[in-house]
């Protein structure tokens, strides 16, 4: 007997609707099935006997809880080709989800301190990223600084990875920032910003997740970023709110993310709605997937669910994401065009 609960007719819309993702980790897609299969072709000896065991960790408190399993299971990642089929595994998701368009973050510091040159990495990713573009997928790729680690660190990166940014520009486009936002707001990392800046790529940053809204006003004045990732509490502070209103800077929302490292104790507390309702450029994403029980189709289904989302504001969510994207004008219409011609002629019941 099937027991499975059916989806609403808007929640099967949105299933086949083109959608945008603005907030994934590459690094946080991974499967425990992957890790596995590459540990065992890298011969890394991990610190869970099974793939059970490893899943049975998932039991976080809070983002560093997370933290220490998602820098574990990224040590499985050696070679060009271990880039590739992580990639490559996400891209299947992806597409399964209708994305039609993605930028995806990739930590480099968590793989050179284990020896692994960054432009490994981007080879790999690249070559799937190339590749899911000949299917549909069209992407860009984020350079992201970790913010437990020092400025000079930060620094330090993004010199080595200047040559990456002339060989790959139509692909690496961005820096970011992540990583544990406690003891690390954005202004320890203005300098590094103002580098990004000045050679002209875009901005993001972590803040305002588990970091109070003052990371928020950080991450506009002081790094200058394009978009805020999660920006949830900014619902906190009645001018932000306004101001990213006014301003259109969007937010890159992750809803299972925020529940599952106690963000929120429950879903229907999320401020995604009231920060829609305020006109905020809210979009929704998956962040870091393989550990949070869901790709982008599932945060979008919760949060229709938990929220009770209208089809005209799941409409201006989905829409929300192409008018953020690193595109061109063109581009992006050709993209609003996709979901207008699926929107209208897949109605909700």
């Amino acid at each position: 007997m099937n027991t499975t609960t059916p989806r609403s007719a808007l929640a099967e819309k949105v299933a086949r609707a083109p959608k945008a993702e603005l907030h994934i980790h590459i690094e946080g897609s991974l499967e425990p099935e992957l890790i596995f299969r590459l540990a065992e072709r890298n011969g890394v000896r991990l610190a869970y006997e099974s793939i059970d065991a490893l899943r049975a960790a998932y039991a976080f408190t809070d983002l560093q809880s997370f933290l220490d399993i998602y820098y574990a299971g990224a040590s499985v990642l050696l070679e060009e080709q271990d880039f590739y089929d992580m990639t490559m595994a996400y891209v299947e998701r992806a597409l399964a989800d209708h994305v039609v368009h993605a930028e995806i973050f990739f930590d480099p510091q968590t793989h050179t301190e284990r020896g692994v040159p960054i432009a490994t990495a981007v080879a790999g990713i690249e070559r799937a990223l190339a590749d899911a573009e000949r299917r549909g997928l069209s992407s860009k790729l984020i350079l992201c600084f970790l913010r437990h680690l020092s400025e000079d660190d930060a620094l330090a990166t993004f010199d080595a990875a200047l040559p990456l940014f002339d060989q790959y520009s139509h692909r690496l486009i961005g820096v970011g920032l992540d990583s544990s936002e406690h003891g690390h707001p954005p202004s320890k990392f203005e300098r590094v910003f103002a580098q990004a800046r000045a050679k002209g790529l875009k901005l993001v940053a972590h803040a305002g997740e588990e970091g109070p809204p003052s990371y928020i006003y950080e991450a506009l004045d002081l790094l200058k970023v394009d978009r805020v990732d999660h920006g949830v509490r900014s619902i906190e502070d009645p001018a932000l709110v306004t101001r990213l209103a006014d301003t259109r800077v969007a937010l890159t929302v992750c809803p299972l993310s925020n529940l599952k490292l106690c963000v929120f104790d429950d879903l229907t507390k999320h401020t995604l709605k009231d920060l829609l309702d305020h006109g905020v450029a809210v979009t929704v994403n998956s962040d870091d997937p393989a550990y949070f029980g869901g790709y982008v189709n599932e945060n979008y289904f919760a949060t229709i669910d938990a929220l009770k989302l209208t089809d005209a504001e799941v409409y201006t969510i989905i829409r929300n994401g192409f008018d953020a994207s690193f595109v061109t004008p063109d581009e992006r219409a050709a993209l609003i065009a996709q979901l207008d011609a699926h929107w209208h002629a897949a109605p909700a019941r």
